[in-house]
């Protein structure tokens, strides 16, 4: 089951990726009762779910990462506007994933796999800007990569791009190996670069700590901008370092 869902992943990103605005989804498994989901409350806070909260007989917790192109994550350097591609690209893979996920808790229900999903961002609390529950925390749980300053996961494609989850009711053998024996963030390996702190143009993102409000404002000002994209209230500027893309 472990290879079908891997497969059913890849192939139905890539055969939604007429643009080529997407690469090959990392894709990586962690148990629900890991002992860190038993204490996410307290490592994230009280409006964390637990996955049983999500599917009450969940035993697994599939993550996936979908990193953008090369073009995609260019394009957003070449001003300090966030770039029309940039936004397109943000809106098309959220609802990539949504019907993705959606997709694929129909296909496991004929092999008597029961599944949920959380919808790939817009579930968050208005006031306190926090989402019932972090799609890059579970891809971490899952070792696909590690949070860097700019609170984003670093994969081993990078930073850029966009995470999902899918809670599955049957076993599958999950991740124990991380992917990185360092951290990938040049900041926590030796303090050589912060750059996704200098590109902020809003400067919302600091050494530890993220302005939620100033940010998501800017996040809006987007949304405002391409009113033709459909909902793109994104800036991504914090993920165009060293640490956005890599081969």
């Amino acid at each position: 089951m472990k290879e079908k869902i891997q497969k059913f992943i890849t192939d139905y990103v890539l055969s939604h990726n007429k643009d080529e605005l997407f690469r090959v989804p990392l894709i990586g498994f962690s148990s629900a009762g890991d002992k860190r989901y038993k204490r996410i409350k307290e490592i994230i806070g009280p409006h964390h779910l637990y996955p049983t909260d999500i599917l009450p007989t969940c035993k697994t917790v599939v993550s996936f990462f979908i990193p953008f192109t090369k073009k995609v994550v260019e394009s957003n350097k070449q001003d300090k506007a966030v770039s029309y591609l940039w936004a397109k690209t943000y809106y098309e893979c959220n609802t990539l994933i949504n019907n993705l996920t959606a997709h694929l808790i129909e296909y496991l229900k004929d092999f008597s796999v029961t599944a949920a999903a959380v919808q790939a961002t817009h579930g968050f609390d208005e006031e306190l800007l926090k989402a019932p529950w972090s799609h890059k925390s579970a891809a971490h749980i899952a070792g696909l990569g590690e949070f860097g300053v700019n609170h984003l996961l670093i994969t081993d494609k990078g930073c850029a791009g966009r995470a999902g989850t899918v809670f599955i009711d049957i076993d599958i053998e999950v991740n124990r190996k991380q992917i990185f024996d360092k951290s990938p963030c040049l900041y926590y390996q030796d303090g050589s670069c912060l750059k996704c702190v200098e590109n902020c143009p809003t400067n919302a993102l600091s050494l530890g700590d993220l302005n939620r409000a100033v940010c998501y404002e800017k996040c809006l000002d987007t949304d405002r901008l391409y009113t033709d994209i459909g909902t793109c209230d994104s800036c991504g500027k914090c993920s165009i370092g060293p640490c956005a893309y890599f081969e």
